[in-house]
């Protein structure tokens, strides 16, 4: 039972991780119908926004009144990056056949890779580590340092952070959404872009916003990352990207709280896997696998995802 509640643990504070990410993922598709394959890279610039941040203004005080700033210089550069994205790359094929902005998407994630890998570190005046290597991230108290016991259950500080990332952020796009003049034409733009444009809302402005809502999520995740792991690398936006992707599809494309619910459950199932399958097809070198075969059994069984997708009939 304690090897549960451990692992119960573990998988929450997983999926938190990809529930952030994938949120991105499903407020663009749910505007745009657009699969943003670089918002991993967005998560990645995130957790190098805020070691950079630190690195200017704090490099060696690890007092807690730096990690706002850090978040603050985190959401700064994935939300630049998102709407540079969003303006250059994205908008001018906004009439093009799908395959062409999901290409256009895959290229822009290898660019922003490999932007960080050989720029990342060459900029004058300011020490930056080489991005080749993993960079350490700064542990700050409070949320970094010695871990809590609760029974025979251990909980890392950073995991708790994470889960309350994940609360406050779910609670504030709730709020978001629901209760201002931009999270209704957000509402009313997913469901038809052109009757909303007709009604006098600046479509354009609604979608920029909808990139900057999933990256500042992806911002944040991008720091407890760091935090939890205590580096982060160039190459870390690929494989987390795609397990956000996946947890969108799981919850239901295009519903928010279905990506939600589809992070928890695929950190939670990653978990399980490593403890509790037996043999050769257990332990972590598995847990990608077993990740991706619940995928693969919720697409054939349930393909419109845990909550239903969020289909919409455009006139």
């Amino acid at each position: 039972m304690d090897q549960f509640a451990q692992q119960l643990v573990n998988g929450l504070t997983l999926g938190s991780l990809y529930a952030l990410i994938a949120v991105g993922y499903t407020v663009v598709y749910g505007i745009v119908q657009l699969i943003n394959f670089a918002h991993g890279e967005i998560f990645m610039i995130g957790a190098f926004g805020a070691l950079s941040t630190w690195l200017i203004f704090f490099e060696g005080e690890t007092a807690l009144w730096t990690l706002p700033f850090m978040i603050a210089g985190a959401i700064a550069a994935s939300v630049t990056t998102a709407v540079l994205m969003e303006r250059v790359a994205y908008r001018p094929l906004r009439g093009a056949p799908r395959l062409a902005p999901l290409i256009t998407a895959i290229g822009i994630s290898v660019f922003l890779q490999e932007f960080i890998r050989l720029f990342y570190g060459r900029m004058p005046f300011v020490d930056f580590p080489d991005a080749k290597q993993r960079v350490p991230f700064p542990q700050i108290d409070v949320v970094t340092g010695p871990a809590f016991e609760v029974g025979n259950v251990t909980i890392q500080r950073s995991a708790l952070f994470t889960i309350g990332c994940l609360i406050m952020c779910a609670a504030g796009l709730w709020f978001f959404v629901n209760r201002t003049k931009t999270g209704r034409g957000m509402q009313a733009v997913s469901q038809d872009p052109d009757t909303a444009r007709l009604m006098g809302i600046n479509v354009n402005r609604i979608i920029v916003v909808a990139f900057a809502v999933g990256a500042t999520l992806a911002a944040v995740a991008g720091v407890a990352q760091g935090l939890q792991v205590t580096n982060i690398n160039f190459r870390m936006g690929f494989l987390a990207g795609l397990k956000a992707f996946t947890a969108a599809v799981l919850g239901g494309i295009g519903n928010v709280w279905g990506a939600v619910v589809g992070g928890l459950t695929l950190g939670i199932v990653e978990a399980m896997a490593v403890q509790f399958i037996p043999g050769t097809f257990g332990g972590s070198p598995w847990k990608d696998v077993w990740a991706f075969v619940l995928l693969i059994l919720v697409l054939v069984f349930r393909p419109q995802g845990i909550l239903g997708a969020k289909v919409v009939d455009r006139a």
